[in-house]
């Protein structure tokens, strides 16, 4: 996975009161396309596939709000079918006016207190890039946060790439979790 940069402390003295965090509908995945775009970092999918992950996994998703409704952040993820009590994370993007408060942050954390509450969950998985740092310190503090170990490994070597070069997706697995 790559994300969008994101300030990462766990101070959000700075995050505005008016950004809401809720469950993506299906209305948001033409925004949620177009954050993911503007991000310049991650893989963009089709519009289509947006749309789709608001109707069939808003409730392992997570959309953050700005006053006026519009969605500013958000965190895509789905529960391993082999694994029922592990969350993968797929995609997180912030707007670029609303990084550096720690909303990325605020977004993981909100969603997996509420799959936890939900389902259960015992642990959170990711891939990242190597070379994506932005990613990296962001699970590596949400791990931290929550007192839990991290494992790498890579997942996707680049030679199982069929669309040209890609660097290698690293698994980050983090758990056991307590939440």
């Amino acid at each position: 996975m790559t994300a969008a940069q994101a300030d990462l402390r766990t101070d959000h003295s700075e995050m505005p009161d008016a950004v809401s965090i809720e469950r993506p509908a299906v209305a948001d995945g033409a925004a949620l396309w177009q954050l993911a775009k503007e991000s310049g970092t991650l893989d963009v999918n089709s519009s289509y596939s947006y749309l789709l992950w608001c109707r069939d996994f808003a409730a392992t998703s997570a959309v953050a709000r700005a006053a006026d409704g519009r969605p500013v952040g958000f965190v895509t993820g789905y529960v391993r079918p082999d694994r029922p009590s592990t969350l993968l994370v797929w995609q997180v993007a912030v707007d670029a006016g609303h990084r550096g408060k720690g909303l990325a942050a605020r977004l993981l954390d909100a969603l997996t207190t509420r799959v936890a509450a939900e389902r259960g969950l015992t642990a959170v998985e990711t891939t990242i890039t190597p070379g994506n740092t932005a990613s990296e310190r962001l699970f590596t503090s949400y791990a931290a946060r929550h007192d839990a170990p991290v494992e790498r490994e890579v997942l996707f070597g680049t030679e199982q790439f069929p669309d040209g070069p890609h660097d290698p997706e690293v698994l980050f697995r983090i758990g056991p979790l307590a939440l």
